[in-house]
């Protein structure tokens, strides 16, 4: 039976959003540096054997976009789970996703989409803003700063797919982002923690849940859908990063977040759903 791209799209959303969960419970044991670094080295096993890339007949930009895409993936996943430390996963993407938001506004050039934008913007300080002397400033801050790397890595994943076919530049950059995160991940947690055989099995369904599922499924329904629905189903990932930590860490966002939530995915929902947009996918 073949599978509807908008399915592969949302399983893709509902399986990043939950492996963040439980990324947030093993950040409690490893801190985030060793999560995340040990999400990425659990990838890449998988994802080589799965798109087997090679270097043969790769020019020197192809090498740089590659390593400079691997860089941003690695450093967008690490400041967000730092933010993870910090936020209820609902809230951290929320913040997170302004930077997407704001890219696909400005790329569009539209007045519309610069409102739709500055909603997004309020719906953000509703989630954060509600109690100012309960906020954690640094997480958010972290949240930020993975927003605006998150918006670097969706131009150098277009430039690294012109460059490389299928899933081989995604492999590449993996193996480019475990090394930055790697050496950062056994400082602070140490080897023997990363080693344990529970951390291991903890990460690897991480691996899976947050990298290797959701990229091979929006990548092959990429291939069957419009990039504007595209973007109307991925902003539905607030929601469902909420939904996710309430149901596994019982994090309870209150009705004032909860409404900003609601501001930036409509606001989300508003600047994607014209199929003739020049905005990137968020």
């Amino acid at each position: 039976m073949r599978v509807p791209p908008t399915a592969m799209v949302l399983g893709g959303v509902v399986s990043v959003q939950f492996g963040g969960a439980l990324a947030s419970m093993l950040i409690a044991r490893i801190g985030a540096a060793g999560t995340v670094s040990l999400r990425l080295a659990l990838a890449v096993p998988i994802l080589l054997l799965i798109a087997r890339p090679s270097l043969r007949k790769r020019s020197g930009r192809d090498l740089l976009a590659v390593i400079a895409f691997g860089i941003v993936l690695g450093l967008m996943n690490l400041t967000f789970y730092f933010s993870l430390e910090r936020l209820p996963l609902g809230v951290a993407v929320t913040i997170e996703f302004i930077g997407p938001l704001g890219l696909a506004a400005i790329m569009s050039r539209r007045r519309r989409d610069f409102i739709a934008a500055g909603a997004a913007a309020v719906g953000v300080v509703l989630v954060n803003g509600h109690e100012l002397a309960k906020v954690d400033w640094l997480g958010v801050a972290f949240a930020a700063v993975a927003g605006v790397l998150w918006a670097c890595y969706i131009l150098l994943s277009a430039e690294t797919g012109r460059r490389f076919a299928q899933l081989d530049g995604l492999a590449l950059s993996i193996v480019v982002a475990t090394a930055v995160t790697l050496p950062i991940g056994f400082a602070t947690a140490g080897a023997s923690e990363l080693l344990h055989w529970h951390t291991l099995l903890v990460g690897l369904s991480i691996a899976v849940l947050s990298s290797v599922l959701p990229y091979s499924l929006e990548t092959l329904a990429l291939r069957r859908m419009r990039p504007a629905i595209f973007g109307i189903l991925m902003s539905l990932e607030p929601a469902v990063g909420a939904t996710a930590g309430y149901l596994i860490l019982n994090q309870l966002l209150t009705p004032v977040q909860l409404a900003g939530m609601a501001c930036v995915v409509g606001a989300s929902i508003a600047i994607t759903r014209t199929s003739g947009s020049e905005a990137p996918d968020i």
